[in-house]
């Protein structure tokens, strides 16, 4: 373990922004042609357990508690009255806000205290009164998140789930236990996704949307129940993709969702059809046929 210290002089912002001071701030921090030595800036009212492990480059602000079993990566900060219990891992320049609880047991009734775990990417923005739980036995015994997502105030992510790059949930949006969310997933707010659902890489669902089955790759989706509204064509512009992959991606939703055909017979269309055997229809397609919840219509 690295036991924290903390140093008077030392402030910083545990919320979100730089530090307010920088004796030992995050650009000393850096590691970078700095020759002071790192030293943690901790809260001295913060509560870590000895078996809690953090680098030098971390910040734990006032009243924050941090469990047995939880490692915290470089750049990380903590904000006041979080509470982090593990086994939890945290990459680096994680941001978890205050009041969040990250890492607690499964709500799960079958759950019977196994060492089951939470495992947190790097450079995620974890906001206000969030909750992140760890996996359960019966499942794969962790839940996964990457890099890069903004999880809102309240937001929650259940148990078992699998939650890609780039991804946000807004304020209420919630996961139930084992869904799984694609990279570069826009979830508005108030959203709720059915236990072991899944939503497709570039999807974006509409505020307070509930949706019960899975949603394919690069829609739109809104209601309760959800359908479907077109493809989610500004994330396909902001994301860069080029103007006949595009093209591919609106002639194969056609033809799933639009022409009337059975799923499987468009499935079948679409697989004889050369104009588009792109990536990104593969993927569509590929999707499809992996679902066991069924495909929003």
């Amino acid at each position: 373990m690295n036991e924290g210290s903390s140093r008077e002089n030392a402030t910083a912002d545990f919320g979100y922004g730089p530090p307010v001071s920088t004796p030992v701030g995050y650009e000393s921090m850096a590691r970078s042609d700095s020759h002071e030595d790192p030293v943690p800036m901790i809260h001295p009212t913060a509560v870590i357990d000895r078996d809690a492990h953090h680098t030098e480059y971390v910040a734990i602000g006032p009243y924050a508690c941090i469990g047995a079993g939880v490692v915290l990566g470089d750049g990380c900060r903590v904000g006041a009255h979080a509470v982090l219990e593990g086994p939890t891992t945290f990459g680096e320049n994680n941001r978890i806000g205050p009041h969040a609880i990250i890492g607690t047991p499964p709500q799960d009734l079958g759950y019977n205290d196994e060492p089951t775990r939470l495992e947190i990417g790097h450079g995620n923005i974890i906001r206000e009164f969030v909750t992140i739980h760890r996996g359960t036995a019966k499942d794969r015994g962790v839940t996964t998140v990457g890099d890069h997502n903004m999880f809102m105030a309240y937001s929650h992510v259940g148990h078992d789930c699998i939650v890609g790059d780039h991804v946000i949930m807004a304020n209420g949006a919630t996961l139930a236990g084992h869904v799984t969310v694609e990279n570069r997933v826009n979830i508005a707010g108030l959203c709720a996704i059915h236990q072991f659902a899944r939503i497709g890489e570039y999807a974006m669902l509409g505020g307070g949307t509930m949706a019960s089955m899975d949603i394919p790759p690069y829609a739109m989706a809104s209601g309760n129940h959800a359908r479907l509204y077109g493809l989610n064509r500004r994330a396909l512009k902001r994301g860069g993709f080029h103007a006949d992959a595009v093209q591919a991606l609106r002639s194969a939703y056609r033809v799933l969702f639009k022409s009337g055909l059975r799923l499987e017979d468009a499935l079948a269309q679409i697989d004889q059809d050369g104009s588009l055997a792109t990536a990104e229809v593969r993927h569509l397609v590929s999707f499809i046929r992996a679902s066991k919840r069924g495909i929003t219509r």
